[in-house]
């Protein structure tokens, strides 16, 4: 470590890495700088300006998130000036679009109450979807920002596509969907287009994502920070943050053991999002990973084993059918051997299930011929 690379924050004196920001130096010491845009294993553009500090002797506020932090610096990350300025940014974030999950009767209540009630998650449900996850909510409540312009309306109509919606009107154009597509997940289907008040987030030429490169691995619904991008599950099952259960586990669909969390409400699985802080993915997923997983509560979903006799197929109970495949595996492996037998599982079992059924082929019948393939 280079003993002059040192810095203050709030009087304090911090060691730092050649190449390490502001934010990355208060962050990595408990300090707090609120981000809405900054998006991690992505260039740092401080589009959004809500981390910005204060740095003694510069004329301007400097966004943190892309200011090389460099020897001498003394630094403010909570002046009067800077929480001004912050805000100010919300104030106009809040009214750039459809943001009114907190502004309801505002102005008829002391800030206290409406801490409290902004809590209440149930009768939000039918504002947005993100409600109680949104990071620009939780920094108008920390701010305590009243808005004092009047929202705009949106030009652009929400896009529905498979599986998810694209909510213009919330959509505050910070750029972590832009970034998580061309850096982090390199499909480069996204980027800006229009200018100025008529900005948004387009595919190529302002196409439907349905009929543009997309892949739709979700990677932009994971890291938008507000309700513009949704998955349709959270809308149709209303679905809220405060009546599911996360629970990890790790994706069956390939071998390259991505984590991810299985949103769990009502014992059905209604939401799948990748495990940020963790490898191999870090929160990234494909299609099937992210939003594969509606089989497991489809009705067409067969419950019960069906046994074929004369050409036909008919419902049986699992002894009947258990003792029929263990007597014909049996017959088959004393016979021909146990390499004549081959297994077939699939990405739709569980992890679990996929396990056991490679060490009932390997350790009971005494074969290799197992095979896994997420299109079975």
């Amino acid at each position: 470590m280079n003993k002059e690379n040192i810095i203050t924050i709030n009087g304090q004196e911090f060691s730092f890495e050649s190449g390490e920001t502001i934010l990355d130096v208060a962050t990595r010491n408990g300090i707090y700088i609120p981000t809405l845009c900054y998006l991690k294993r992505a260039t740092p553009t401080g589009s959004c300006r809500i981390c910005v500090v204060e740095v003694e002797g510069a004329e301007n506020l400097v966004t943190s998130c892309s200011t090389p932090a460099s020897p001498g610096m003394k630094i403010k990350t909570d002046s009067p000036r800077v929480i001004e300025e912050r805000k100010t940014i919300l104030e106009l974030l809040i009214s750039s679009g459809n943001h009114n999950c907190l502004i309801q009767d505002l102005d008829q209540q002391e800030w206290t109450d409406f801490q409290l009630k902004s809590m209440e998650i149930k009768g939000h449900e039918q504002i947005c979807p993100a409600y109680g996850e949104c990071r620009l909510q939780d920094l108008a409540i920390r701010y305590r920002v009243k808005p004092r312009f009047r929202p705009k309306e949106s030009e652009y109509p929400p896009e529905e596509n498979p599986f998810f919606i694209r909510d213009f009107s919330r959509c505050i154009v910070c750029g972590r969907c832009v970034q998580a597509c061309n850096e982090i997940q390199v499909n480069n289907a996204i980027s800006f287009g229009y200018r100025g008040a008529e900005s948004k987030v387009i595919a190529k030429e302002d196409y439907p994502l349905t009929n543009s490169d997309c892949v739709f691995c979700g990677e932009c619904v994971q890291v938008c920070p507000v309700g513009a991008l949704v998955p349709k599950s959270v809308i149709t099952n209303k679905v809220l943050p405060n009546e599911v259960k996360k629970v990890r586990t790790t994706c069956s669909y390939c071998g390259v053991g991505c984590q991810i969390y299985l949103h769990i409400k009502d014992n059905k699985v209604v939401e799948v999002t990748g495990v940020e802080e963790t490898a191999p993915n870090y929160g990234s997923l494909c299609v099937k990973g992210r939003f594969g997983y509606e089989f497991i509560n489809h009705p067409d979903r067969l419950k019960k084993p069906l046994i074929k006799e004369n050409g036909k197929f008919r419902e049986a109970e699992w002894d009947e059918a258990l003792d029929l495949v263990a007597n014909k595996l049996k017959e088959i492996k004393e016979k021909f051997g146990p390499d004549s037998i081959g297994f077939l599982t699939s990405a739709r079992a569980t992890n679990e299930e996929n396990y056991i059924a490679q060490k009932f082929t390997r350790a009971t019948l005494g074969t290799n011929n197992i095979d896994h393939c997420a299109r079975l």
